[in-house]
């Protein structure tokens, strides 16, 4: 008995397939309508890094806005690497204006001090080179001692001088040179710390558009590499009709000319604007086309929607009427 139900069931399945090829088959010229189906152009939203997941924002069929927070990765590491950053603004801009400022008051109070025991000192070595020049004069010392005490007077007097220039030049901000280069250093922190804190903001992965959330890839802790997918969004415009039309409409099927189609569940027919014929027929035979040959060939159009509307989804089937 076995041996019969596998015949009965191929001719069951070839009946069937005669019977229904109107809906699988390239429509014939003068055919009503022309079957296709819409196409989506998905948009895959991947991390600028790579990191832990730390937390999806959205699901499967969620309608989102633009900017709306998708999902975002685990920002500890970013959010220590700008406060090391800001941190180094703030060394650049102490170290600038340190610079600008020269020495500290009790720096320059020290250096006055020692000028005034400088100036004591030299006091005392002036009366005693007198002494020694009037004992001198009279032949009670002797030269030498005056000649000591003149180059102890000379010897303090230098040291009087260096001082005083001392003060002069810890009042004086740095060089030129010294200054712009702080400058430069505080420019190169601030650049570090907007790109950590860029770095940081790009851990949460925002909609570039209104759209669908079609797909989303990866759960809450998993690890994303750096440009892989997490999720995948189908906004309104990036749907596409796509039928195939036969070789004698193509006339017809020229970029902007408007269509009228029927899907399952979609209610009354709508209109779309052609956007795009094919150059070249599908799978077109290595023979000269003879006339019925010629009827076979199907060029593949594709239309926009003039309305956006979420019932039409990616692989629904459409019929298009036939184009005038």
């Amino acid at each position: 008995m076995r041996r019969f139900v596998i015949p009965v069931l191929i001719v069951a399945l070839a009946v069937g397939a005669f019977w229904f090829r109107g809906r699988w088959l390239p429509q014939p010229p003068g055919s009503d309508t022309y079957l296709g189906y819409v196409e989506g152009e998905s948009i895959l939203i991947g991390a600028t890094q790579a990191g832990r997941l730390k937390s999806v924002a959205v699901r499967k069929g969620d309608a989102v806005k633009q900017d709306q927070q998708l999902f975002a990765l685990d920002d500890a590491q970013a959010r220590a690497e700008v406060a090391r950053n800001e941190a180094a603004v703030a060394t650049a801009e102490s170290a600038y204006a340190n610079l600008l400022t020269g020495k500290r008051p009790p720096e320059v109070e020290v250096i006055r001090a020692q000028i005034d025991q400088a100036r004591a000192a030299l006091d005392l070595a002036r009366k005693e080179w007198s002494r020694a020049d009037r004992l001198a004069n009279t032949g009670t010392a002797a030269e030498s001692r005056r000649d000591a005490t003149a180059e102890q007077v000379a010897a303090l007097e230098a040291r009087l001088r260096e001082l005083q220039a001392s003060v002069e030049v810890a009042l004086l901000p740095a060089r030129g040179d010294e200054v712009a280069a702080a400058a430069s250093r505080i420019d190169e922190a601030r650049a570090g710390a907007d790109l950590a804190r860029q770095k940081r903001a790009d851990l949460a992965s925002l909609a570039p558009k209104a759209a669908q959330v079609e797909d989303i890839y990866f759960d809450e802790g998993e690890w994303v590499s750096a440009g892989q997918p997490v999720v995948a969004l189908l906004a309104p415009e990036n749907i596409t009709l796509r039928f195939y039309a036969p070789e004698p409409a193509l006339a017809a099927a020229v970029p902007g000319a408007r269509i009228t189609f029927h899907c399952d569940g979609c209610g009354e027919a709508r209109t779309a604007s052609i956007s795009k014929v094919a150059a070249t027929p599908e799978f077109t035979p290595p023979v000269i086309y003879s006339q019925g040959a010629r009827a076979k060939l199907v060029y593949l159009v594709e239309a926009k929607p003039d309305q956006l509307d979420s019932k039409l989804r990616p692989g629904l089937p459409i019929e298009v009427e036939a184009m005038k």
